[in-house]
């Protein structure tokens, strides 16, 4: 359950002394004492619910709670479900990775990128590749200019580490 929906004052827990009212069909009813608003929330068989509770006066709804609480946690759900697809995969090669592997990596990159997720290249350097950085940097290129039409580069190559060099693609 979200923080938002647990923090939500609602009929008696609702402390200031008047309130700026919004009946449940939208319409602003102005600013009342929060006993009379409680009385029409009452009589409408809904609840008094605080949606702004920093506004001078605090900002009350009439509603019924239940069916809002339902509400945001559905909106929480969606949005964690949606956030979940964005993540960031890895592709791992080396500088003197050959030319059908290369093609491999970069079919599987494709697929990535098709499923809307950001994928990150790294070119790992091992003892005497060390000294061939450009070939690294060589790599990387060839990767981005194979890719262009499904994903733009994100992040141009960079050293990350002593021994690895990254390129972030972002799917277009």
């Amino acid at each position: 359950m979200s923080k938002q929906a647990d923090e939500v004052r609602v009929n008696d827990r609702i402390f200031a002394k008047s309130v700026r009212l919004i009946s449940s069909d939208g319409t602003q009813l102005g600013i009342l004492p929060v006993r009379d608003a409680l009385r029409t929330a009452k009589e409408e068989g809904l609840d008094l619910v605080e949606v702004a509770p920093n506004s001078d006066p605090p900002v009350c709804r009439i509603m019924d709670y239940g069916k809002f609480k339902y509400q945001t946690s559905k909106k929480v759900q969606e949005t964690r479900k949606k956030s979940r697809g964005l993540q960031v995969k890895e592709i791992k090669v080396r500088p003197n990775t050959e030319e059908h592997d290369l093609d491999v990596k970069v079919k599987n990159l494709i697929k990535f990128l098709e499923k809307k997720n950001r994928v990150k290249v790294t070119v790992t350097f091992r003892g005497r590749e060390m000294a061939y950085i450009d070939a690294g940097v060589e790599v990387l290129k060839r990767v981005a200019e194979a890719v262009a039409e499904f994903g733009t580069v994100e992040e141009e190559p960079k050293r990350e580490a002593r021994n690895r060099m990254c390129l972030v693609i972002a799917p277009k």
